[in-house]
Formats: C-alpha cells, sequence, structure tokens
C-alpha cells in the first residue's frame, strides 16, 4: 500500500529529477542556474525555449522567493510549479498549462507493443549527428538546436524508435534523484522506451508528466498519476 507519505516522496523525486535535466540542457547552453537548497532550482538568465527559468522541488516554496531569483523583466520567463501550490498571479504570471506528475514502478509488468510500434528498432542516440537527426524528428520546424552533443553524456540517454532506418519515434531518458525520467516523448514510443530504460536501470522507478490524451496514453502504459503541477508565463 502506497501511503501519503511515499506519494509525497514520490512526487519530490520526480520534481527534483526533472529541474537535474533542466539544469542539464541549460548548461548545455552555457548558462548556469543554481539551486536554493533543497527548495528550488532556478536560472537568472533566460532558459532554452520550452524550458523553465525555476522549478520548485518542494512544496510551500514562497512566490516572493521563486520571482526574486528569475529575470521577469524580459519576455518569456516561466516557472514550474511542481505542487500547484503557488499563486503568482500577482507577479505578473498566469497558468501556461497544468499536468499530472506520472509514475510507474520499478519492474511493472512492460506494455505490448503493437501496430506501427511494433516494427521499431530502438536503440540509444550515439553521437552529435545521431542527435541532430534525433532532434529533427522530434520538432521538423527547424530553428536552433535545442539539444546540444554535450548531453551525450553519463545519465541522459536519447532513445531512438527507427523503422527502415529512419527516426519515427523517441524520447530522453535521465537518471538522477533516485528515479528516471522519461521526457520529449514523440511518435509510438512508450513500449519501446520503457523496455529500453528496463534494459538500462531495471532497478529504478519511472517518472515524468503529462497531460491531455499523452496522459491517457501513459496510463495505459502502467503509469499512475500521483499530482498536479503547473507551468506560469509572465505576461509582462
Amino acid at each position: 500500500m502506497i501511503t501519503d507519505g511515499t506519494w509525497a516522496a514520490l512526487l519530490r523525486r520526480a520534481a527534483v529529477n526533472n529541474a537535474a535535466w533542466c539544469d542539464a540542457v541549460c548548461r548545455a547552453h552555457d548558462t548556469a542556474p543554481w539551486y536554493d537548497g533543497e527548495r528550488l532550482w532556478f536560472s537568472t538568465r533566460r532558459t532554452p525555449p520550452m524550458y523553465p527559468d525555476a522549478v520548485t522541488l518542494e512544496p510551500a516554496v514562497s512566490a516572493g522567493s521563486v520571482v526574486r531569483g528569475v529575470d521577469i523583466a524580459s519576455p518569456g520567463c516561466s516557472v514550474k510549479d511542481s505542487f500547484a501550490d503557488l499563486d503568482l498571479t500577482g507577479d505578473g504570471f498566469a497558468v501556461l498549462f497544468e499536468a499530472q506528475w506520472i509514475h510507474r514502478p520499478a519492474g511493472a509488468p512492460l506494455p505490448e507493443a503493437e501496430g506501427e510500434a511494433a516494427g521499431l528498432e530502438w536503440s540509444e542516440v550515439a553521437d552529435a549527428e545521431e542527435l541532430a537527426a534525433w532532434e529533427a524528428a522530434f520538432d521538423d520546424q527547424g530553428g536552433e538546436r535545442l539539444f546540444r552533443p554535450a548531453l551525450l553524456r553519463d545519465g541522459i540517454v536519447f532513445l531512438a524508435g527507427r523503422a527502415g532506418g529512419r527516426i519515427v519515434a523517441g524520447a530522453v531518458a535521465s537518471t538522477g534523484g533516485g528515479v528516471v525520467g522519461v521526457s520529449n516523448l514523440f511518435g509510438p514510443a512508450w513500449a519501446g522506451v520503457l523496455g529500453a530504460v528496463s534494459d538500462r536501470r531495471p532497478e529504478l522507478d519511472v517518472v515524468g508528466y503529462e497531460h491531455g490524451e499523452d496522459l491517457e496514453a501513459a496510463v495505459r502504459a502502467g503509469f499512475t498519476a500521483i499530482g498536479p503541477l503547473r507551468v506560469w508565463l509572465s505576461t509582462q
């Protein structure tokens, strides 16, 4: 039986894991974020697109301590409110979206790949050239590279599902906080990604966050929604 204390611990592990991934992306872009003890991760400089300027790591962090460390003077500042308990409206923010943290215990039965997913071949991205191909499949809009080769290191794995040698599905699996976080999922990926994670870190629970139809797909893959989060965006 999972107790309230266990849920709270899982939520914090998920938040810590996600902050570590955000930290890695920012450092790959030569941005140097900070940790405020065990309460808050934040960057005083604007972070790369799609990545927050702050992530709360425990409940009841004050709004003042969050906005004090980030750049709210220039457009685009965002905050990941990991426990959905902040009110940043008075600081010029509005809720961008709400989601649920998800959790899947280590050793849980793997989902069976069906349809298009059944024919995919899965492997790790090995070098900068493969990473560029992975990102092109993840986001075919072009533009500046978000995922840089410095991210190809211990604890971070870019997983690619290929059909006929072409990348059509993928995800990032990042180890931190005592769990494996899965993010940036695209294509028919859950079965292959969870199999790859189980092969590499079978002893660790898997976490992430999703909303809408993506949350429904995660639940079908064996995840449980364990608590809400919000992402706030500055409207100034």
